[in-house]
């Protein structure tokens, strides 16, 4: 899957990933991180999603990597926020009072980037990537969470032969294989989300079940 692909996405504003609300997830399970006030949270691959008010509604800042440029102008701009632009070997940072924007391939976002965070959250990372690319990408996003931070990592998982991803399909053995080799994986819920999402129905797919996780990266 190249770059081209995700930008294209949002050049046409075929976006069905991005949410309208915050995850109902998000809102049930944030406070089973236990972080305090005036904390730091990582949110890779983060668009422009409302979760990360959300997030800074708990007094947390907001640290996020983006690929594309005008999801990233679409977060500030659709929410009457002023920021500022400087830049990185590698990133363009966008920023205001709460939150920080890196806007870049996450594969090459710097440890430094993320040394101070005191939490993370996955919701549209994991799940848009292809088998292989995900492989890499939890290396990727092991070597960037500290030892000992917990983040929610939200998950779908359904027959992936009935619909193209993405989102691609997540199951919890996937889970356990391959992100248990670095963090402590807690299964905190799961639920049949079929009802809810006219395009998996009117491709007939049986069930699709959206999980919720506690991961915490080993020391």
């Amino acid at each position: 899957m190249e770059p081209s692909f995700w930008h294209e996405k949002w050049q046409l504003q075929q976006i069905g990933f991005h949410q309208n609300q915050v995850n109902p997830f998000l809102v049930k399970y944030w406070s089973h991180i236990g972080l305090n006030e005036n904390t730091e949270v990582f949110v890779p691959l983060c668009g422009k999603s409302l979760d990360m008010f959300y997030l800074a509604e708990q007094r947390h800042t907001v640290l996020g990597c983006e690929l594309n440029t005008l999801a990233v102008e679409q977060f500030f701009t659709d929410n009457g926020l002023t920021y500022q632009v400087n830049h990185t070997d590698e990133h363009v940072v966008f920023s205001t009072d709460q939150v920080t924007l890196y806007q870049g391939d996450i594969f090459t976002l710097p440890k430094s980037a993320t040394s101070s965070i005191s939490g993370f959250y996955d919701r549209a990372a994991l799940i848009a990537w292809p088998e292989e690319m995900r492989q890499q990408y939890v290396k990727a996003l092991a070597a960037l969470i500290p030892a000992n931070v917990s983040g929610l990592l939200i998950t779908l998982d359904y027959l992936q032969e009935t619909l193209k991803g993405p989102p691609f399909a997540v199951s919890p053995r996937w889970v356990e294989s391959y992100l248990t080799p670095y963090f402590d994986v807690e299964l905190l819920e799961c639920v049949d989300v079929l009802a809810d999402n006219p395009r998996f129905m009117n491709k007939h797919v049986p069930w699709l079940n959206e999980a919720v996780y506690k991961l915490t990266r080993k020391s």
